[in-house]
């Protein structure tokens, strides 16, 4: 079954936290498909990772590059992944039905968000219900804290 990963943000924003995931992404070799609900996160995501100087500059690419099959990172609002990305990066409450598909999926929710965390407890238990290893991080001070 997959991973699933439920990445509760408590200090910083997505495209913030996003950056040092993807890194560690792609120094273990993998490539990662980011879906996003919205234009505006697209973009702000787009903008912020041409920025990322530490810990490496992460190349990745969207809807109407050449060769998107040879992004490391493909930022999307559909369900496409064309560089066959075995990780998948959920933001914005997005969901997936065949999280099967991937060897491994980051939920990325907003913790001062009432909605977004009530949204993720859904999902939680639907991972659940259908089997997949799940793991809770919550944001600290310092990094991340894995829940038991």
């Amino acid at each position: 079954m997959t991973q699933i990963g439920f990445y509760h943000l408590t200090r910083t924003s997505v495209t913030e936290a996003l950056p040092k995931l993807l890194a560690r992404t792609l120094a273990s070799g993998q490539k990662a498909a980011v879906w996003c609900a919205s234009k505006p996160m697209l973009d702000d995501l787009d903008k912020a990772l041409w920025k990322v100087t530490t810990p490496t500059w992460l190349p990745h690419g969207r809807e109407g590059i050449a060769c998107p099959d040879l992004q490391p990172i493909w930022l999307s609002m559909g369900e496409d992944t064309p560089n066959n990305a075995r990780f998948l990066f959920l933001l914005e409450n997005r969901s997936f039905p065949d999280l099967a598909a991937f060897e491994r999926v980051f939920d990325l929710f907003d913790g001062h968000d009432k909605e977004a965390v009530a949204a993720a407890r859904t999902r939680w238990s639907a991972a659940k219900a259908a089997g997949h290893e799940l793991a809770y991080w919550r944001q600290e001070e310092k990094g991340w804290n894995r829940a038991r």
